[in-house]
């Protein structure tokens, strides 16, 4: 059908993510950096959200587009809000880079890279566990890759082990760990994660985090392989049971 929608000028859109909040329908998320309207038969196009872009990148269009569905979106947004109520409160300071999104891997060839130096295999952003989303696009039928932040500076080959998957890491030593086993259990409850992947080093202190995700998949019911990586200081890695 033929209606009124949105149109994203991504040129003009900076990716400040004022429009998300300011559409009731939440027919727009912030996508590899600039705004995208996730889908058409959210948006009721209405312009809500057309005084909150400081760049001007939304305007209104009429063309070919989905129908507007209230119903499927109202449930949808109480589904949300449920979702919500059940996560751990969000960081006060409100700074972007705790704003989720997902990453476009860049060719070798980009600009940054020296000649022949592997790139970042990192898909999504944020990657620390109190910062993470419980529900985010990525996410859904994602293998997961649950590391101690030591594993990436000790293990040379964490860029391999990170390849096809997405990524969340914490410290099991030096984190204020009460809420993380809650948190990791809801990612797995909300979302489809096919694969997980817990990588850690070989000091003792380190298996928290081994413990950290084993409790949390106990506390999801889910049936969820789970891989065992131990990387040593020398830079080794290892698969356990």
């Amino acid at each position: 059908m033929k209606r009124t929608i949105i149109k994203i000028d991504e040129e003009k859109c900076n990716g400040c993510g004022l429009c998300v909040p300011a559409c009731h329908e939440g027919a727009i998320q912030i996508v590899d950096g600039k705004a995208k309207l996730v889908k058409e038969s959210y948006c009721d196009g209405l312009g809500a959200c057309l005084g909150d872009c400081p760049q001007g990148a939304i305007t209104m269009e009429e063309r070919e587009a989905e129908a507007f569905e209230p119903e499927v979106v109202k449930a949808r947004l109480e589904a949300e809000k449920r979702k919500q109520q059940a996560a751990p409160a969000p960081l006060p300071c409100g700074c972007p880079g705790t704003f989720a999104r997902s990453l476009t891997k860049k060719p070798e060839s980009s600009s940054g890279y020296a000649p022949g130096e592997q790139t970042s295999q990192l898909t999504q952003w944020p990657v620390q566990l109190q910062l993470v989303p419980v529900d985010a696009p990525y996410w859904e039928n994602a293998d997961l890759l649950v590391a101690a932040d030591c594993v990436a500076v000790a293990y040379g080959g964490f860029q391999k082990l990170l390849q096809g998957k997405k990524v969340i890491i914490a410290c099991p030593k030096l984190d204020e760990t009460g809420s993380y086993v809650d948190k990791l259990a809801k990612i797995l409850i909300v979302n489809n994660i096919r694969s997980l992947t817990v990588a850690f080093m070989e000091v003792p202190c380190c298996t928290g985090i081994v413990r950290i995700a084993k409790d949390a998949l106990a506390a999801s019911g889910k049936d969820i392989p789970l891989h065992l990586m131990k990387a040593g200081i020398n830079g080794g890695i290892e698969e356990v049971n």
